[in-house]
């Protein structure tokens, strides 16, 4: 079959920063990131499976898209049924949907500078639809420092990007 790009209903990877070499045990420093953030903050929250649905049909109730794969956590402002779609709905402004993205490379300052990170489709998708209310949080687990960002906020102090496309066959 030959492949056909204008049929092709694909988004780009986009890719933001300088080098910054992701190590092997990515997942490692993903999880202690997450663990840094739930210290730090109890309106951190990372949403069972059950929660996540709920989620994504009450975020759908208010006509905004939630992409499974496009974020690991949230921040409530409040108490929420997290059960409960209708819940949901009804609180929407006061949940923060949350994509951590986190580095132990020595080199990266506080202010980012050269932190280079992707961001998915599902992403950038979730993002576009939910608006001011998500955010990337970026977390240094060696210093426990983190910051959010919006996709605008992170987009305007980017010094590059390098959109790819990753296939797997």
């Amino acid at each position: 079959m030959k492949f056909d790009p204008g049929n092709a209903a694909l988004l780009p990877q986009v890719v933001i920063g300088e080098a910054d070499a992701v190590p092997a045990s990515g997942h490692a420093t993903a999880k202690r990131a997450t663990e840094i953030l739930l210290a730090h903050d109890a309106r951190y929250h990372c949403p069972t499976r059950a929660e996540r649905d709920a989620l994504l049909v009450g975020f759908a109730m208010r006509r905004k898209t939630l992409y499974g794969a496009g974020y690991d956590m949230i921040r409530t402002d409040q108490h929420i049924d997290l059960a409960d779609p209708a819940a949901i709905a009804a609180a929407i402004d006061a949940i923060t949907v949350c994509e951590v993205k986190s580095t132990k490379q020595e080199k990266i300052r506080p202010d980012l500078k050269g932190y280079m990170f992707n961001i998915t489709a599902a992403e950038l998708l979730t993002a576009q639809s939910v608006g001011e209310r998500y955010r990337f949080v970026f977390v240094h687990t060696v210093t426990g420092e983190n910051q959010e960002m919006s996709l605008s906020e992170v987009l305007g102090r980017a010094r590059g990007m390098y959109p790819a496309w990753h296939f797997t066959l």
